[in-house]
């Protein structure tokens, strides 16, 4: 995938020159930090995905709406471009700079305004931490459902901007099934609220479309989240399997037979190992893949959900079954998960974590697909799987100092990709397009699908100036890329049922 960062991909930016952005700045809004200093600038050169960095020509750390209002509005007037930035964890580069443009970042709007308990809900600020919200909700016993891997740190504003899942997404769901409301700023510094507190809006559902935008249309300033009671009880079963493609056939299998745990999740041996070696916990090194699968809700139902997700479980071929003990046991089998990604960083100088969705059927091709694909690289590809929902992180392993291997892990995962669309799936589940998937929209999308989104693009930001050359390529580029990939005015397999 050739990702490297071109501003002139969607539109012509004005050539500014940095001291005269930062004096007009400073007039406009005199009591706003902003970094100007190479030093200064270097910490927020790329997001959660290193490899790419950008140095921004300033830096802004709001504190005040005002401020953050005041900033667009300049922005707009003089053709600056704005990208916004939460707490950096992204894994798609869509929080990565423009040399041209203002990097906003938000993770100084970081306090929790109200928790109502009795409404199921929390207003809180964009650069409030995804766990924090549950922290504050649970002398209540209630908590925040979406949960990515990186909720210890990443912020409830970036969650929205990707629509982030996480473990408990399969039942659960996304972001966006729990996002009441959102206030937010355009790029013109006028305000809108989407949604409502209470369970419908009129007009058009312009929430569900602020969830995924990429920081694409406005900047999010506080949000609205639902709250849900604390399940009864939580039982965890661990699966081991001597096979990739039954572990992935069992997923089905247990969708298949009425129950949709809490989390069902599935990570093969390389991951097994990494995150055994990190963590210490309790993972089989012997077993070729396992699933957890997590049921919650009343003691009695899950007692009966977690007999017969084990007779499903022991018709799928797996070679041994264990049920956490207790709470303990529980929290230690999803922390070898939840740190998978940085436990395979242990095992590698680097690595390259992709993001697509499957049908849970097509679990076992692509998984075969994904081995054929790292046999013929020769690069080691780790597999872990929000199973349950299709969403798929293959973390691909390369040492960047060695010449070509960045490119060849690129191109492997840029395959991976395509074999997700394939199978009649998408090029992300959670992460985002941003700069990393751009290329890849193209293999999915037809032209008039693409030209829509430019259109609504350009409905909430005529200019182009709010985020631009992410997550929606131009026509020029997807001909550039292979002419989408389309051939007598179709996708490959046209018969497949696509998300």
């Amino acid at each position: 995938m050739n990702i490297l960062f071109d501003e002139r991909l969607d539109g012509e930016l004005v050539q500014r020159d940095k001291s005269e952005v930062l004096s007009d700045l400073q007039q406009a809004v005199p009591d706003m930090t902003l970094l100007h200093r190479e030093e200064d600038l270097r910490p927020f050169e790329c997001d959660g995905l290193a490899a790419y960095r950008v140095l921004p020509m300033l830096v802004a750390l709001p504190e005040t709406l005002q401020q953050v209002e005041g900033l667009l509005k300049r922005c707009h007037t003089l053709g600056v471009p704005v990208v916004t930035r939460g707490a950096g964890t992204g894994l798609s580069g869509g929080a990565l700079p423009l040399e041209q443009g203002v990097l906003l970042v938000m993770s100084r709007f970081n306090k929790i305004l109200s928790v109502d308990p009795d409404a199921r809900m929390a207003r809180v600020q964009p650069g409030v931490r995804n766990l924090a919200i549950s922290e504050a909700a649970a002398p209540f016993g209630l908590y925040y459902a979406p949960d990515p891997s990186s909720q210890i740190a990443c912020s409830i504003g970036g969650n929205v901007a990707e629509n982030a899942g996480g473990v408990h997404c399969l039942k659960y769901g996304l972001t966006v099934h729990n996002v009441m409301r959102v206030d937010v700023l355009t790029i013109e510094g006028e305000h809108m609220t989407l949604g409502a507190e209470s369970l419908d809006a009129p007009g058009f559902d312009l929430l569900a479309l602020i969830n995924g935008s990429e920081g694409m249309l406005g900047v999010v300033t506080e949000i609205t989240v639902k709250l849900l009671p604390k399940p009864e009880t939580a039982k965890v079963l661990m699966a081991s399997f001597d096979d990739v493609e039954k572990a992935g056939r069992a997923v089905g299998d247990i969708i298949a037979a009425g129950i949709i745990p809490g989390g069902l999740e599935m990570m093969d041996k390389l991951a097994i190992k990494a995150a055994e070696d990190f963590v210490k916990a309790g993972y089989p090194l012997d077993a070729e893949a396992i699933l957890l699968c997590e049921l919650d809700g009343v003691e009695a139902d899950v007692d009966d959900d977690c007999d017969t997700v084990r007779r499903v479980l022991e018709a799928a071929g797996a070679t041994n079954i264990q049920q956490a003990r207790d709470e303990a046991e529980r929290a230690k089998f999803w922390a070898g998960r939840k740190n998978a990604f940085p436990a395979v960083g242990r095992m590698s100088p680097d690595y390259y974590c992709m993001d697509g969705t499957i049908p849970r059927r097509e679990l076992p091709r692509v998984l075969k697909g994904i081995a054929a694909l790292s046999e013929e690289s020769g690069l080691a590809v780790a597999n872990v799987f929000h199973a349950g929902d299709g969403n798929m992180h293959p973390l691909i392993l390369f040492d960047a100092n060695k010449e070509g291997q960045l490119a060849l892990a690129e191109e492997v995962g840029g395959k991976i990709l395509e074999l997700c669309v394939a199978a009649g799936g998408s090029i992300t589940g959670e992460h985002g397009v941003g700069r990393e998937k751009i290329n890849q929209m193209c293999s999915q999308f037809q032209p008039d699908e693409i030209s829509v989104f430019h259109a609504l693009k350009a409905a909430f930001d005529p200019k182009r100036l709010l985020n631009p050359g992410k997550n929606i390529p131009t026509l020029a580029r997807c001909a550039e890329f292979g002419a989408m990939h389309v051939h007598n005015n179709e996708l490959p397999h046209p018969d497949l049922p696509r998300f």
